[in-house]
């Protein structure tokens, strides 16, 4: 994988090689050149499956990480791409055509962080969270907790434990 990084690092500005395990490594892209690289890592290299694509909210650098996961089953090795979009104008790139599984990845995306892929086929309609018009549930500025106040009656008889306390309580109940 060093070596798929070092003839591809220039051409695409890639940032340092991340090794997880043997068959397994991360890079970054600028999303200017997050295509290109796509592209030749389906069409060249035998990265033909899109495993997963998936975000990251980086709120305190105003940042979403999105990772592409792609494999290589014959040569069975598996990369992620990851490039970093700014938070306030999160747009990505769609990438349906390359694999088709990536409008699903990415209606996901939108709904649940609020990230937008212009021309991904049905990427405006409700997905996930039917009727939803709240702030995306995914985002790190999403209070979860003020939404079920507000959301749901408390009903009578629920009681809420510190959950230390209340293990410890459990686990020892003579001390």
């Amino acid at each position: 994988m060093r070596d798929l990084h070092a003839n591809l690092k220039t051409r695409h500005a890639l940032g340092p090689f991340e090794p997880r395990r043997a068959n397994l490594g991360f890079v970054t892209v600028p999303a200017e050149r997050l295509r290109g690289l796509l592209t030749e890592l389906r069409d060249v290299h035998g990265f033909t499956h899109l495993v997963l694509l998936t975000a990251v909210d980086w709120m305190e650098d105003g940042l979403f990480q999105l990772t592409y996961l792609m494999n290589d089953r014959a040569g069975d090795r598996t990369l992620g791409v990851r490039v970093m979009l700014n938070r306030d104008e999160a747009v990505g790139e769609d990438m349906h055509d390359l694999w088709p599984t990536a409008a699903t990845y990415q209606r996901e995306l939108k709904e649940m962080f609020g990230i937008d892929f212009p021309g991904s086929p049905r990427v405006d309609e409700e997905f996930i969270l039917e009727g939803w018009t709240d702030l995306p549930p995914y985002r790190r500025d999403f209070d979860s907790l003020a939404y079920s106040q507000q959301t749901y009656a408390e009903r009578p008889g629920r009681v809420t434990h510190d959950p230390r306390a209340h293990m410890k309580s459990k686990l020892y109940p003579e001390g």
